[in-house]
């Protein structure tokens, strides 16, 4: 298989397992009637989500910075694939914990996301989709989104209206 369609299903897995979060914050808004009362864990999610589509916007859309180096012309800064894919796999391992309470498998699913991560990162440039600073730049959001992320899980949890 190559290195373009492996990097594909990473991203399609991590936005399967954010679409599953999502799913979840809706169970959770329906059967709470409140969009208050649901998990800090899944509602701090947005801001950094939103946050990391206006930032591949800018990038891809009005501010492109360089194209890709297999001479397509297409915008290649920041790598959107390691940006999207780190972002959620670094916020699931920080929300998987209050879901799942076996902490062996928490740790195996933290190990395969950070190999997916980085197997993903790797494949970007082994494609010749991006330069190694485009994915360099992907993670470095992705780590920003994620501290925004645990920034603002931590506001809403010291509002006490989620316990």
């Amino acid at each position: 298989m190559e290195w373009e369609k492996i990097t594909d299903i990473i991203l399609i897995t991590s936005i399967a397992i954010l679409g599953v979060f999502a799913l979840l914050g809706l169970i959770e808004w329906i059967k709470r009637k409140s969009l208050k009362k649901v998990d800090p864990e899944l509602l701090a999610m947005t801001p950094s989500l939103v946050l990391m589509a206006a930032t591949y916007f800018i990038f891809d859309k009005v501010f492109i910075l360089s194209t890709r180096p297999d001479g397509s012309g297409e915008p290649s800064f920041p790598s959107s694939h390691t940006m999207v894919a780190a972002t959620i796999f670094l916020m699931a391992m920080i929300a998987l914990p209050k879901y799942i309470k076996n902490k062996p498998l928490c740790i195996i699913l933290d190990i395969v996301m950070v190999a997916l991560i980085f197997l993903n990162a790797f494949g970007r440039v082994a494609a010749n989709k991006h330069w190694p600073s485009d994915v360099v730049c992907g993670l470095v959001f992705a780590a920003i989104f994620a501290g925004i992320y645990c920034l603002v899980k931590k506001y809403l949890k010291k509002e006490k209206r989620y316990e």
